[in-house]
């Protein structure tokens, strides 16, 4: 008896050996994992070990959902990937973990400043992979290191992105480099504590999206604000500064960048076992940071969406009329220091200007700050904050104010006080008056009308007709009616033709028009109350007001998102355009789908990106095809390197039909399915 013993405490305990019986979570100095081995939570959500990603021929040490799709959420070595397939994952002699290959060489480290010799490292049901003496207690101050403290590009329920200020750890979020390559990559989201603390994504050091700065009460970054499915908490002392969050549900939410820098999270949809996206950013071209240029304004419910902020106006007038807003704004009048009658104009829930020239104190009130603004010959604007409990907070800035946006979130609210001087302040005041009387007018007006339907109403009842779908609010007009506005549908009311049928409309109005339709998809699928998918978006569906504005139309085969399952049906001729539009692709000619009547006007890139983001949208697979926000994204941003498009979902050869052919619309009946 004293031999067994004796042998089976002398052998050392192999993870294999164990696994064979129960899945760990936990190893020791004695164990170790290879490349065959897990580590998996107690409570099966999480699981450790290697992975090659999809593409590639270099393996990683990482940690995956387990119940889940598999979606790697950390990696360890993302600069050294491994290459040898003899690689182990142990606890070292002076109880860091290491990743070693071939034996000898060390591919990573956790390279804790502290360290113990009886360490054991565990893996966490949420997902944290934490070192800690053997028999201590599995609290956060008895970590030695865990792996929150370095994200990859993923921010888990629990983990902290931003600064600890006493050892100056940072943690930030990185994307991937490609789709198939793990390694830090262009893109990062991290905290800035310049001023106040704000997030940033940068491409490099080129700053992409900003947050907004934190004013004592909250962020007003998208993705960062309240939700039902999870509470933010963002944390400000002088010991630390960082944002979290916990999930209020039983809901599973992930937040990361991806490799072509859009922030994106992500939410369990239970029922299909499949990832969903929640919130996009950016998700329209003012998230785009400084898309305006200084002192300019955007507003992405206005057309065009730039505009200058009151009392200034577009550095080159030329440029701004050509929709070339990055020259942006300067003053119409010059502020003279001292001035008599200078004052302030309210800009009501806008994101507060970059803090590139500012001065902050957390202490002064309103009243004290405006007066401090109005004493700095320098100061441009100034704003109130909410730092303690709400009441006291004051930020100045000095010079140009830069990635001005109006907030359309509810629950954000933020102003600021552009310094004006007197004759701005008179203009402004002759305006309200002029509005004033305007209103009061139109108020007495109003009245008498609705006095007059109503004793109307009581006489006679009028027949309503309603559309199929009671949810689509939309005017209807007859034939009749539109015949007698189009003069019979004349050629010489065709909107964009002169009165000798010359097109009038160039290439940047038709990019513009583009740009309007994509924004009002989006908005139907994601921003409006109730979701909403068109299901026959055509040329002929889209109206232009009198300004050239896109207005989507026809609703009437409209579903709202979630009362059926559907796929979309495309006609011949549309099959065959994009069929040609593949094949012109592939052979490096797809400028030449250009039609002659704008050669003399179009930017070749931005002609190329459309081509290419449509030949992405009809990718074979549905997974590969954008949604609608990344589709805004890309149309948007000249910078951004799109992905390769696969093979359409449907092709058709040049030669398999005649082409005359589709130009005869009675021959075009026949819809073909997608797959």
């Amino acid at each position: 008896m004293k031999i067994l013993l004796l042998l089976i405490f002398s052998l050392p305990i192999s993870l294999s050996a164990l696994q064979s019986s129960t899945a760990l979570d936990t190893i020791t100095r004695n164990q170790s994992i290879t490349s065959n081995q897990t580590l998996i939570s107690s409570g099966q959500i999480f699981e450790l070990g290697f992975f090659t990603p999809v593409g590639s021929n270099h393996s990683f040490l990482g940690i995956w959902y387990k119940k889940y799709p598999k979606t790697v959420v950390w990696v360890a070595n993302r600069r050294n990937p491994i290459t040898d397939p003899n690689v182990v994952l142990t606890i070292a002699a002076d109880g860091n973990l290491v990743l070693i290959s071939g034996g000898k060489n060390t591919l990573w480290s956790s390279n804790a400043s502290k360290t113990v010799e009886n360490s054991v490292a565990t893996l966490l049901d949420s997902g944290n992979f934490v070192l800690m003496a053997e028999h201590n207690f599995n609290t956060t101050e008895n970590y030695i290191w865990q792996s929150f403290d370095y994200p990859s590009d993923t921010l888990l329920p629990g983990m902290k992105m931003g600064w600890r200020l006493n050892d100056t750890l940072n943690g930030y979020i990185t994307a991937w480099k490609t789709a198939s390559d793990p390694s830090p990559g262009a893109y990062t989201f991290r905290l800035d504590l310049i001023g106040l603390p704000q997030f940033f994504l940068r491409r490099g050091y080129a700053k992409k999206f900003r947050s907004g700065p934190w004013n004592g009460f909250q962020l007003t970054g998208k993705g960062l604000t309240a939700n039902p499915l999870f509470k933010p908490v963002f944390v400000s002392t002088d010991e630390e500064s960082y944002y979290t969050y916990e999930l209020t549900g039983a809901g599973v939410t992930r937040f990361l960048v991806n490799e072509i820098g859009v922030i994106q999270r992500f939410i369990l949809n239970k029922e299909s076992n499949e990832w969903e996206i929640m919130i996009q950013v950016p998700n329209d071209l003012c998230d785009n940071y400084e898309f305006c240029g200084p002192n300019g304004f955007c507003r992405i419910n206005k057309s065009p969406i730039c505009e200058c902020l009151q009392g200034f106006v577009p550095r080159s007038q030329s440029n701004w009329g050509m929709f070339e807003w990055s020259g942006g704004c300067i003053r119409r009048t010059k502020v003279e220091c001292g001035e008599k009658g200078e004052g302030f104009v309210r800009v009501k829930h806008v994101r507060m200007p970059d803090l590139l020239d500012c001065w902050v104190d957390k202490r002064m009130g309103h009243k004290e700050c405006r007066e401090k603004c109005l004493k700095n010959c320098n100061c441009t604007a100034y704003a109130p904050l909410a730092f303690n409990g709400g009441g006291s907070g004051c930020i100045i800035w000095f010079g140009d104010l830069v990635d001005v946006r109006e907030l359309t979130q509810n629950n954000v609210q933020q102003d600021i006080y552009l310094r004006m001087p007197a004759s701005e302040l008179d203009h402004s005041r002759e305006k309200m008056m002029v509005v004033g009387i305007v209103v009061s007018t139109a108020c007495g007006m109003l009245v008498i009308c609705l006095l007059c339907c109503w004793i109307a109403g009581k006489k006679r009842k009028e027949r309503s007709l309603k559309s199929k779908n009671e949810y689509i609010e939309l005017p209807l007009f007859d034939l009749i009616t539109i015949a007698i506005a189009t003069s019979d549908f004349s050629s010489l009311n065709m909107i964009g033709k002169d009165q000798n049928g010359r097109l009038l409309l160039k290439w940047p109005k038709r990019f513009e028009i583009t740009m309007g339709i994509a924004r009002g998809i989006l908005y139907l699928h994601q921003d409006s109350r109730l979701r909403i998918i068109h299901r026959d978006l055509k040329a002929s569906n889209i109206l232009l007001d009198s300004e050239l504005n896109p207005k989507i139309s026809n609703f009437g085969i409209a579903r709202i998102l979630g009362e059926i399952k559907w796929k979309p049906k495309q006609s011949i001729y549309l099959i065959f355009f994009w069929s040609q539009a593949w094949m012109l692709w592939n052979d490096g000619k797809a400028l030449e789908l250009i039609d002659s009547c704008i050669k003399d006007s179009y930017i070749e890139s931005q002609v190329l990106r459309c081509i290419q983001v449509g030949l992405l949208c009809v990718q074979k697979l549905p997974r590969d095809r954008p949604s609608m926000p990344s589709i805004v994204f890309m149309l948007g941003n000249e910078g951004v390197n799109l992905p390769q498009p696969k093979h359409p979902g449907f092709f058709i050869e040049s030669s398999s039909i005649d082409s005359d052919a589709l130009l005869n619309k009675d021959r075009l009946s026949t819809e073909i399915q997608l797959q």
